[in-house]
Protein backbone atom coordinates (compact mmCIF):
# COMPACT_ATOMS: atom_id res chain seq x y z
CA UNK A 1 0.00 0.00 0.00
CA UNK A 2 2.44 2.75 1.19
CA UNK A 3 5.54 2.04 -1.07
CA UNK A 4 8.98 1.82 0.88
CA UNK A 5 8.08 2.21 4.61
CA UNK A 6 10.71 1.38 6.99
CA UNK A 7 9.54 -0.50 9.77
CA UNK A 8 11.59 0.87 12.63
CA UNK A 9 10.82 3.13 15.34
CA UNK A 10 11.68 6.73 16.28
CA UNK A 11 15.06 6.65 18.61
CA UNK A 12 13.42 8.05 21.30
CA UNK A 13 10.44 5.86 21.12
CA UNK A 14 7.51 8.40 20.83
CA UNK A 15 4.16 7.90 18.50
CA UNK A 16 2.04 10.24 16.98
CA UNK A 17 -1.12 10.72 19.57
CA UNK A 18 -4.02 8.62 18.34
CA UNK A 19 -6.43 11.59 18.23
CA UNK A 20 -4.27 13.51 16.51
CA UNK A 21 -3.42 10.79 14.47
CA UNK A 22 -7.39 11.41 14.26
CA UNK A 23 -7.29 14.76 13.22
CA UNK A 24 -4.75 14.41 10.68
CA UNK A 25 -6.53 11.64 8.34
CA UNK A 26 -9.81 14.17 8.91
CA UNK A 27 -8.02 17.23 7.48
CA UNK A 28 -6.27 15.39 4.86
CA UNK A 29 -9.26 13.77 3.84
CA UNK A 30 -10.83 17.23 3.34
CA UNK A 31 -8.11 18.20 1.53
CA UNK A 32 -7.51 15.26 -0.82
CA UNK A 33 -10.92 13.91 -1.50
CA UNK A 34 -13.17 16.84 -0.25
CA UNK A 35 -14.67 14.04 2.08
CA UNK A 36 -15.52 15.30 5.31
CA UNK A 37 -18.31 14.93 8.11
CA UNK A 38 -18.90 15.33 11.77
CA UNK A 39 -16.23 13.12 12.31
CA UNK A 40 -14.05 9.90 11.12
CA UNK A 41 -13.93 6.41 12.38
CA UNK A 42 -10.78 4.76 13.81
CA UNK A 43 -10.34 1.31 13.15
CA UNK A 44 -7.21 0.93 15.60
CA UNK A 45 -9.52 2.59 18.83
CA UNK A 46 -12.82 0.74 17.32
CA UNK A 47 -14.95 3.87 16.98
CA UNK A 48 -16.13 7.10 15.38
CA UNK A 49 -14.14 10.34 16.64
CA UNK A 50 -16.68 13.50 16.78
CA UNK A 51 -14.42 15.85 14.38
CA UNK A 52 -16.09 19.04 12.66
CA UNK A 53 -15.12 22.23 11.15
CA UNK A 54 -13.68 23.93 8.05
CA UNK A 55 -10.60 22.39 5.66
CA UNK A 56 -9.36 24.45 2.83
CA UNK A 57 -6.52 24.66 0.73
CA UNK A 58 -5.58 28.05 3.10
CA UNK A 59 -7.05 27.29 6.63
CA UNK A 60 -7.64 24.35 8.24
CA UNK A 61 -9.83 24.98 11.82
CA UNK A 62 -11.37 21.55 12.83
CA UNK A 63 -13.16 20.49 16.58
CA UNK A 64 -12.08 17.82 18.40
CA UNK A 65 -15.07 17.16 20.13
CA UNK A 66 -13.45 13.86 21.78
CA UNK A 67 -10.94 15.72 23.31
CA UNK A 68 -12.81 18.87 23.67
CA UNK A 69 -9.99 20.73 21.19
CA UNK A 70 -9.16 22.71 18.26
CA UNK A 71 -6.79 21.63 15.65
CA UNK A 72 -6.29 24.44 13.26
CA UNK A 73 -3.70 26.13 11.23
CA UNK A 74 -2.54 25.94 7.06
CA UNK A 75 -2.90 22.50 5.65
CA UNK A 76 1.40 22.45 5.79
CA UNK A 77 1.29 24.10 9.31
CA UNK A 78 -0.91 22.45 11.61
CA UNK A 79 -1.13 22.88 15.79
CA UNK A 80 -3.22 20.53 18.07
CA UNK A 81 -4.74 22.67 21.05
CA UNK A 82 -4.81 19.91 23.34
CA UNK A 83 -1.28 19.00 23.76
CA UNK A 84 -0.08 22.29 22.94
CA UNK A 85 2.10 20.38 19.48
CA UNK A 86 2.64 21.80 16.05
CA UNK A 87 2.84 18.74 13.03
CA UNK A 88 4.13 19.79 9.25
CA UNK A 89 1.91 18.45 6.52
CA UNK A 90 2.65 18.24 2.80
CA UNK A 91 0.32 16.41 0.42
CA UNK A 92 1.25 14.86 -2.84
CA UNK A 93 -1.66 13.47 -4.48
CA UNK A 94 -3.63 10.88 -2.72
CA UNK A 95 -0.05 10.46 -0.38
CA UNK A 96 0.70 12.87 2.34
CA UNK A 97 3.90 12.93 5.06
CA UNK A 98 4.11 14.88 8.14
CA UNK A 99 6.22 15.12 11.75
CA UNK A 100 4.89 15.77 14.88
CA UNK A 101 6.89 18.16 17.01
CA UNK A 102 6.09 17.34 20.21
CA UNK A 103 6.53 13.57 19.85
CA UNK A 104 9.55 13.96 17.31
CA UNK A 105 8.40 11.80 15.17
CA UNK A 106 7.63 11.25 11.37
CA UNK A 107 3.98 9.94 9.95
CA UNK A 108 3.02 9.07 6.20
CA UNK A 109 0.12 7.73 4.43
CA UNK A 110 -2.08 7.74 1.67
CA UNK A 111 -6.04 8.34 1.23
CA UNK A 112 -8.62 6.18 -0.88
CA UNK A 113 -11.68 7.42 -1.68
CA UNK A 114 -12.83 7.46 2.09
CA UNK A 115 -10.27 5.43 3.60
CA UNK A 116 -7.21 7.15 5.01
CA UNK A 117 -3.88 5.24 5.68
CA UNK A 118 -1.24 6.52 8.55
CA UNK A 119 1.74 4.91 9.37
CA UNK A 120 3.31 6.02 12.31
CA UNK A 121 6.91 5.65 11.91
CA UNK A 122 7.10 6.00 16.52
CA UNK A 123 4.70 3.15 16.97
CA UNK A 124 6.20 1.14 13.41
CA UNK A 125 2.27 0.78 12.60
CA UNK A 126 -0.38 1.38 10.18
CA UNK A 127 -3.57 2.43 11.25
CA UNK A 128 -6.92 2.92 9.42
CA UNK A 129 -9.29 5.48 8.88
CA UNK A 130 -12.65 5.71 7.38
CA UNK A 131 -15.19 9.52 6.68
Amino acid sequence: MLPDVKLTRCPDRHLVDPNTRACIAYVVAALVSGRKGNGIYDYAQSRRISISGSVSSSKVRVYDYDRGCYFTGSPGRLYDYRRNAHLSLSINGNKFSGYDYADNCHFSGAVNGSSISIFDYGEARLSGYSV
